[in-house]
């Protein structure tokens, strides 16, 4: 039970250092089904963090929540975007 601890406490360290940032989330929804979106990281709780998906009006943004058991168990994954110079 330990290691599992471990290994969401170091998920959570690293969602926190990168708040403001620009990440793409793909999100695994059963039979060969996945949602992709783009955000920006914006809030880190103890059990979830949130990510602001925004759209070409103020009314497409969205704000979606997901556990870090999420990550482990890979039916969510995140990675940060590159810049665009």
């Amino acid at each position: 039970m330990a290691a599992e601890q471990q290994v969401l406490e170091k998920i959570r360290a690293s969602v926190r250092l990168q708040l403001g940032s620009k990440v793409q989330i793909l999100q695994e929804e059963g039979r060969n089904r996945a949602y992709v979106c783009e955000g920006i990281l914006q809030n880190a709780y103890p059990c979830v963090f949130t990510v602001l998906i925004t759209g070409k009006d103020r009314e497409d943004e969205k704000l979606l929540s997901f556990n870090y058991s999420d990550i482990v168990t890979k039916s969510v994954r995140m990675k940060l975007c590159k810049e665009s110079a």
